[in-house]
Formats: structure tokens, sequence, C-alpha cells
């Protein structure tokens, strides 16, 4: 309905639904400009949906990223050598710039492409709401955040939040990234290359220093569903967990973001042996790991981004900032359970609000949602703070961390104390 409007959007379009919200980091976008969503209080599940703008699949499309005005895992997208066709469909989202060659210049623009997505999908709910039809989910809140438009919908007594951010898509693997290819990896032999550099996109988000109205974000989205399927379940628990409690634990100020987690993560799998990786009793020790390696980006300010590693994504951050998290996740690690627990509790209160307002809707007889006491991916669980309390009881003053050597993975990783194991 969108791309009926005025025809901006590709006509055979592919779009990329997320499980998570924005909020949840399954994308590198800037949290601190999105509005505050609650579980339980304005939605029961949440998604994110990406939107190719511009879809450069065609291997003969000619592409301009010019990087020269961005920093790292950044570039401002030229239209300089697109049909005109294109040029005029989207003229009104670019900015002009004069090219060496005294011809304007015609840059998408992240920021008039949000302004323009927002208008339309106000429109085309709005339509949506004057006639309404069988079947139809319920418009129940449409919000913009930066550029990003947050929709919730009503399905039965169920309110799903989509998170909808218009992007570039392409094919390929931009050059930026090619060295990362070079290195050994985790998913070797799980998955083929193929599959992994499959396509990229831009999305509307800029560095600390650049041109919002001109700077688009590198994004391996797609690269990271595959990733993911390489993950011990074990230690995507741990990740789900800590996720949970240090997005409780550090909302002010928004420097650390869910996203750097999932990097950590995926650099953990790199840097550990496998073999260690794949004990399904070990996301105690997983967690603790994480956050030991979230302290350690703190106090070195330096979180590398995994596929363009030469990326710092801390590398805005304050000294106060830094010192002010590093203080704040040295409570979390002398009492890992405890904070643990307390996110349950705060999760599990939203899934009973949740309960609650689907009864009084009338929903009674329907499922609970998957963030309800039955479970879920998303949802911390009660025996990893047990597992965190038993190892924390067993080694009194002791410390227990994981040791990070990026650059030697042939000696144990995980230790109490002088101990390796």
């Amino acid at each position: 309905m969108v791309q009926k409007l005025d025809q901006k959007l590709p006509v055979a379009n592919e779009y990329l639904l997320l499980s998570g919200g924005v909020r949840e980091g399954v994308v590198d976008m800037d949290l601190d400009e999105l509005s505050a969503f609650a579980r339980g209080a304005d939605y029961d599940m949440d998604f994110t949906l990406l939107v190719p703008a511009l879809k450069l699949h065609d291997r003969n499309q000619p592409v301009t990223l010019d990087m020269r005005h961005s920093a790292l895992g950044h570039s401002w997208l030229s239209l300089r050598l697109f049909d005109e066709g294109t040029i005029s469909r989207w003229r009104d989202c670019c900015t002009v710039l004069d090219h060496v060659s005294g011809a304007a210049n015609y840059f998408f623009s992240p920021t008039l492409v949000a302004d323009w997505f927002y208008r339309a999908i106000s429109l085309v709910l709005l339509e949506v709401q004057k006639k309404p039809q069988r079947g139809m989910p319920r418009v129940e809140k449409v919000e913009r955040s930066g550029t990003v438009v947050s929709v919730v919908l009503g399905v039965g007594s169920s309110r799903m939040l989509y998170d909808v951010v218009p992007v570039v898509s392409f094919k390929g693997w931009p050059a930026v990234a090619q060295s990362w290819l070079m290195e050994n990896h985790f998913w070797d032999g799980k998955i083929t290359e193929e599959e992994v550099i499959s396509g990229f996109y831009l999305v509307p988000a800029s560095s600390s220093k650049g041109r919002k109205e001109n700077e688009w974000r590198l994004s391996f989205a797609r690269s990271e569903v595959q990733l993911k399927k390489c993950i011990s379940p074990s230690l995507m628990q741990a990740y789900q967990a800590c996720k949970a409690v240090v997005a409780k634990l550090l909302a002010r100020p928004k420097a650390v973001s869910p996203y750097h987690l999932r990097s950590l993560m995926l650099w953990a799998c790199d840097r550990l042996p496998a073999g260690y990786l794949g004990q399904d009793d070990f996301s105690a020790h997983f967690l603790l790991g994480l956050i030991d390696d979230l302290q350690h980006c703190l106090v070195n300010k330096a979180c590398p981004n995994y596929f363009i590693p030469q990326c710092n994504m801390l590398e805005h951050l304050s000294d106060e900032a830094a010192v002010l998290h590093a203080r704040q996740l040295c409570s979390l690690r002398s009492d890992p359970a405890e904070h643990l627990r307390s996110t349950i509790e705060h999760a599990k209160a939203a899934n009973r609000l949740t309960l609650d307002l689907q009864w009084r809707g009338g929903g009674a007889n329907n499922p609970p949602s998957p963030q309800s006491d039955a479970g879920g991916e998303n949802q911390p669980d009660d025996r990893l703070a047990k597992k965190l309390q038993q190892l924390v009881t067993e080694n009194p003053g002791k410390s227990i961390s994981v040791f990070i050597n990026p650059d030697d993975v042939t000696r144990p990783h995980f230790r109490i104390d002088d101990k390796f194991f």
C-alpha cells in the first residue's frame, strides 16, 4: 500500500523481518532517539521490519558509496550514476552538492527518506482505520522516533510492536569488510560463505560526528540471521539474560546498547574453543564472561564491530560515561544472581500485566504470548540465576572471569583465580 502512494518503493521488494525490536539490538541503531516502550504495558511481542527504499541487487547497477566524509562503518550514497527515473523519483529525499564535473550530485538522505516514510505509513494506516476490514489488525499506536517508525498493532488480544526501518539493500559484500572474510570464524564449515555474504544494508543512522542528513550506517543484519544458527543454545541463553540485566542496569545514560553485547557474543564465538562453547550447562559461565567482556570494553572504551573490526563502536563514549557504566557493572558482577532474579521478576510482572489486559479485553481463552511465564527465547531463565549463585557460592572470595586474548585461542579461557578450565 505504501508503494502504491507514489511508486517510490520497488515493486518487487524484499523485506527482512527480525524477531525483536530495534531496542533489543537486532540492528545497529542509536537507541537514545527512541521513545520508551515497555513490554506488558505497551506491547506483547516485538519485531523489526527492514523495508528497502532502494534495492540494489543488479550487478550491473552502478553504486557510489562515498566514505570520504564518514567515520568507519558509515557512508554517503550518491545517486549520480543512477538513471534519471530513479533520481526524479527520489529527488525530494536527496541533499544536493556540486560535483567536480559541475553537475548536481544527489545524495540519498536518511533523514529525508525517514520523513517521507513516516508520512507514507501514517497515510496508509489512516486509510486502514477509516475502512476496517475483517481480519485486519487494529492500529493502536503509530510513533516516530528518529528514523524509526514504531507501530503497535492489535491482533486478537495480543499487541505486536513493529519497528519499521527504511533501508538501502545491497547484494554482495562491501569492500570495507573484505578483510574480515580472510580470517577464521566459528561458523566455518557450518554454513557457507555465500550464505553469510549474501547481502548488506545501509540503515538510517549516523556516527557521532557525521552529518545526519547524509550519513548512513552499514548493517549486516542479513548475515547475523545466518550466524545465529551456529550459536549454541546455552550461549544464546546467557546473551538474552545479560541483555535483559544490562539494559535495566545501564539504562541512563544510553551509552551501551544490546547491539554491543551481540558483537561481544560473536567475538567470543570466534575466540573461544567450540567444545567449550558447546557445553550445555555453562550458561552461568557464559553470562559472567559476557559481563567481563563488556567491562573490558568500557574500561578501554573500545568495542570493535564484528564485521569491520577497525570500527570502534565506543569511540564516542566519554570518560565519565565509561567510568559510570564500569562501576555499575562492578555492582552487577558482585552479585549477578540477585540482579538476574530482579530482572526476571520485572519480566514476570510485565507478563502478568499482559495476561490481565487480555482477560479484561475478553481474551482469557487465548494462549499466553511468547513472553509469558511459560518461557520463550527472550525471557531470562531462573535456572541460570541458580547456577550463577552456585558458581559464586562454591568459590567464595575468588575472581571468576574470562581470559580475554583474541590473539591466542590455544589457551583455556575460563578461570577462577589462577586456575583455568
